[in-house]
């Protein structure tokens, strides 16, 4: 008990560094995410005795993928969905679409075979890294969008495309995993058994997350309460989680159908305008008190990683990612003949790796071999990600003309409507 409390203590004290470092980054205007992950990188490096005990419990593999996957993740895609409206995502679906699915499916094979032959990295650990580098994290992105007034349109697809390829990416990397090297033993049969399995999660989880989602959308029709349905989507979000993972489906896409169901639908039928302003601000505070801990987590875990004698392997896993992530976007988007090539641009280099990445690898098993390789080659692509291309986005977004409205149509013409920048 004694100990909790100390550790207890600790993680405050964490926490408090957190909210210090994104009061500061507001303030200059800067994207918290990354200022984050470089204090935390200075505090994996440095060794102060009153944290130590704190950061080694953090930074624990089991710990650090329950409080990101179990804990975290429902809360930041069931906030996502909250803030972004149907009708929005309905306008943009054929980009987000495209993106999330075809976009994808090309980077992970990309990745997973360039792995292979390229990096030589066994196949089934090829595939799996593929699978973690699919997965994009826009946080770091849309907050420096949504300060330069960057169309709400190309918003809404980088966003869109997050939340449905974080789950399409979780289900890969159970696949590449645990079943890839049977199914590949099986021919052409376990390429049929692999696609059965990918339906079964992500239908399934469409099941559970539409289900849910409409239950509490009647549910809150029957209240005027704030409070009260403020804990109704608590229920939601980490239920349909929990119980879409219950039943070995996608508990990713589980809580994205139902939030967004709950955000639009529920909305419409069931909550007032109070209700609507307060659980907002609420999950606003939640959201920021979590992601001010997975990112300064992820930069925290460096202390756990052994990079030597791998940089040559890391600079060759960078140029792989960043190659795959431009060849999938622009021949997913290829169809689109009328899309703009400032967004695809913006779209391509603002593509960004988080912590779902680093949570995923963390939780492969210690018997899984090449463990150790998965582990360096994602930690370094997504500090890349975030350090490199998270701090160079907002140059390119300016230097593009993207700010303020600019470009605000897929045709690259002005958007001419105020409603469309946010």
């Amino acid at each position: 008990m004694c100990m909790f409390h100390e550790i207890f203590i600790q993680l405050l004290v964490l926490l408090a560094v957190s909210v210090c470092v994104i009061a500061v980054a507001k303030k200059i205007n800067q994207p918290y995410s990354i200022a984050l992950v470089i204090v935390g990188l200075l505090l994996g490096i440095t060794h102060i005795p009153f944290l130590e005990e704190a950061e080694t419990f953090i930074t624990q593999s089991d710990v650090f993928q329950v409080i990101i996957i179990s804990l975290f993740l429902p809360i930041l895609l069931g906030d996502a969905t909250l803030k972004l409206p149907f009708s929005h995502l309905r306008e943009q679906s054929k980009p987000v679409l495209a993106l999330a699915f075809g976009g994808t499916l090309l980077s992970f094979l990309i990745v997973g075979l360039s792995g292979h032959y390229l990096l030589g990295l066994p196949l089934a650990v090829a595939f799996t890294f593929g699978a973690l580098m699919s997965a994009t994290d826009p946080i770091s992105v849309i907050s420096i969008f949504k300060s330069l007034g960057v169309p709400k349109k190309l918003v809404t697809i980088i966003e869109g495309e997050s939340l449905f390829n974080d789950g399409i990416a979780v289900v890969l990397f159970q696949i590449s995993s645990v079943y890839l090297l049977t199914y590949l033993e099986m021919g052409w049969a376990g390429i049929g058994s692999g696609l059965l399995l990918f339906l079964k999660f992500s239908i399934g989880g469409i099941i559970v997350g539409a289900v849910l989602g409409y239950i509490f959308s009647q549910i809150i029709r029957l209240y005027d309460d704030y409070p009260l349905e403020i804990a109704f989507s608590m229920l939601l979000f980490f239920g349909s989680y929990f119980i879409a993972e219950h039943f070995h489906v996608s508990g990713v896409i589980a809580v994205v159908v139902g939030g967004l169901i709950f955000g639009s639908y529920g909305a419409k039928i069931g909550m007032s305008k109070t209700t609507e302003t307060n659980i907002n601000s609420f999950w606003d505070v939640i959201t920021l008190v979590a992601n001010s801990l997975i990112f300064l987590m992820v930069g925290l875990e460096i202390k756990n990683i052994d990079f030597m004698d791998k940089w040559g392997l890391i600079a060759a896993a960078i140029v792989v990612v960043v190659a795959a992530r431009t060849l999938a976007l622009y021949t997913s988007l290829s169809w689109l003949k009328d899309f703009s090539g400032t967004w695809k641009m913006i779209l391509n280099w603002g593509g960004l790796k988080g912590s779902l990445s680093i949570a995923l690898a963390l939780s492969l098993p210690s018997s899984f071999e090449g463990r150790e390789d998965v582990l360096v080659l994602t930690f370094s692509v997504v500090l890349f990600s975030l350090l490199v291309q998270g701090l160079s986005i907002k140059p390119l977004v300016l230097k593009l003309g993207l700010s303020g409205g600019g470009a605000g149509t897929p045709s690259g013409k002005s958007a001419g409507k105020p409603s469309e920048v946010e």
